[in-house]
């Protein structure tokens, strides 16, 4: 199955889900073909799909709950229920099972495409060094969440920079075009719930977000409330495409309430699961970081360890896997992790041209 055929049975294997948004599902289709760390972002469910095939000497390796479409954009900050800052990875749309290998396979891979981009500039060796070395220290330590109020004061700086102010913030939210269609009660009542307030007045706007999960409904209430304006979002989830690569129906629990739960992290209390829509407050500080949004002085070495020591904080989420995989990391050769992310970037970027020229054509 080549990598168009992949995109039209797994769109297929989703529809049966939730209807998409037509003209959001073409932006990310071109959109796709814009770089091969925009294409890696935007198909979670290929990599899922040939993980097995091009890495099979890690398929044997302890499969844990994993975030599965891990990349170096899926971090971002969040308030905690004390009001402090808090980085760390703030998606679980795909979390599944899966060997907790691919995970940091795929972050690595991330941060090199990432790099060609130009976003980041850190050699293979360097990126399989810290983040392996972050993960691995993470999980020895037990986990500790990276909370930006007295500690780490050069991530607060990459999490504080200027690119996310907050009058551009607010000015980019209220440019959200309002909502046409019906919205399903469910999703209103959900948003009403999270609000500061009962009976508090708002306007419901389309957000088009993301990659891999653009194309899916977004809806975001935006209300003022003492005297500035608040955001909540509610997101449609579908089962994890880790279910399409195997074969599965989309039946099951989805698992992102219970890597909130688990993980080693400081929650954010306005993000939770209500049915299949996942509720969280949005603000200039309560969201993803992008790559092209960090300050140009920053040391993608030190970055991409804390992201390796974030990883461990999910993983630590499913604590009966962890002895495993430490064993299993112990057993491995010092160069697994730079072999498998090679083989991956060969693939991904070979889909990425194939995706490419069939869409320039």
């Amino acid at each position: 199955m080549n990598i168009l055929q992949a995109t039209h049975e797994y769109e297929r294997w989703s529809a049966r889900q939730v209807p998409f948004v037509p003209a959001d599902l073409r932006l990310k289709h071109r959109m796709m073909t814009q770089s091969a760390f925009s294409f890696l972002r935007a198909t979670c469910y290929r990599w899922l799909q040939v993980w097995p095939e091009v890495c099979a000497d890690l398929t044997a390796a302890p499969a844990l709950r994993a975030v599965a479409d891990l990349h170096v954009e899926n971090f971002g900050t969040w308030r905690d229920s004390e009001g402090r800052l808090i980085w760390g990875i703030n998606d679980f749309d795909e979390a599944c099972l899966f060997p907790y290998a691919s995970d940091l396979v795929r972050l690595v891979v991330s941060g090199k495409l990432a790099g060609r981009a130009e976003h980041l500039a850190v050699k293979l060796d360097e990126a399989c060094d810290a983040v392996l070395t972050g993960y691995l220290e993470g999980l020895r330590a037990g986990g500790r969440p990276f909370v930006l109020s007295e500690q780490h004061a050069w991530l607060r700086d990459i999490a504080t920079n200027s690119l996310r102010d907050p009058v551009k913030f607010w000015k980019k939210m209220a440019a959200l075009p309002m909502v046409q269609d019906t919205v399903p009660p469910e999703v209103t009542n959900a948003l009403e719930k999270v609000m500061p307030e009962a009976g508090l007045s708002y306007g419901l706007r389309r957000r088009v977000s993301g990659l891999g999960s653009l194309g899916r409904p977004r809806v975001v209430a935006l209300a003022d409330w003492c005297g500035g304006k608040i955001a909540r979002e509610a997101k449609r989830l579908i089962a994890s495409a880790g279910l399409w690569a195997r074969g599965q129906k989309p039946i099951g629990t989805l698992l992102y309430q219970l890597m909130l739960e688990r993980s080693v992290r400081c929650r954010d209390p306005f993000v939770g699961m209500d049915g299949s829509w996942l509720l969280r407050r949005l603000s200039p500080y309560c969201s993803r970081i992008e790559v092209t949004a960090l300050p140009k002085k920053r040391d993608e070495g030190k970055l991409l360890y804390a992201m390796g020591w974030e990883t461990a904080n999910v993983h630590l989420g499913d604590r009966a896997q962890i002895k495993a995989v430490q064993r299993d990391l112990a057993a491995r050769k010092s160069a697994w992790l730079k072999k498998a992310a090679k083989a991956m970037l060969k693939t991904t970027v070979a889909d990425w041209k194939d995706w490419a020229e069939h869409h320039a054509e």
